[in-house]
């Protein structure tokens, strides 16, 4: 199913969401159509609406926290679901580049993802004790980033309100 970019009144990227909730939420006034998918209609038995592509909220929403919340999933997201090692894609875990038992904290640039016979390798030692390299270093994630990479369903339409400089009015 295709996903739907949401954008906060001011266009900044707010979230994704189904097809179904833009709908809803268009159909119900709280957000209008900006792009539609051309060629594709939402059909009842009497009527054809536009099939959404991007959706504008119409009341401003206040976000005291755009960050990413740090959790397995989203360092895995992060990651591109592959070993940080090894590059493998399977049986996969997290492990800190400063174990816990030595001080290391769950943090976005001390998590990484690891397949378990490479956090096994690694054990309790840190990344220079253990010898082993990164394939890329962890950051924390910019919320636009982050939005972009967790996308599954790619839209051009979007293009213009991913990037940081691009508001419509």
């Amino acid at each position: 199913m295709k996903s739907v970019l949401v954008l906060n009144q001011d266009f900044t990227p707010l979230t994704i969401c189904s097809v179904q909730r833009a709908f809803l939420l268009v159909y119900l006034n709280k957000a209008e159509l900006i792009n539609d998918v051309h060629g594709r209609q939402l059909r009842t038995v009497t009527t054809s609406f536009p099939f959404p592509s991007v959706i504008k909220i119409i009341n401003y929403v206040s976000l005291p926290y755009r960050g990413v919340v740090l959790t397995r999933h989203n360092v895995f997201k992060r990651d591109g679901f592959t070993c940080q090692y090894c590059g493998t894609r399977s049986d996969l875990t997290l492990d800190h580049l400063v174990p816990r038992s030595k001080g290391g904290k769950s943090n976005w640039t001390n998590l990484v993802t690891a397949c378990k016979p490479c956090n096994a390798k690694k054990g309790d030692y840190s990344l220079e004790q253990s010898g082993m390299r990164l394939r890329k270093s962890p950051t924390k994630p910019s919320y636009l980033v982050f939005l972009k990479k967790s996308m599954n369903s790619f839209n051009q339409d979007w293009l213009p309100y991913l990037e940081p400089k691009a508001h419509a009015s």
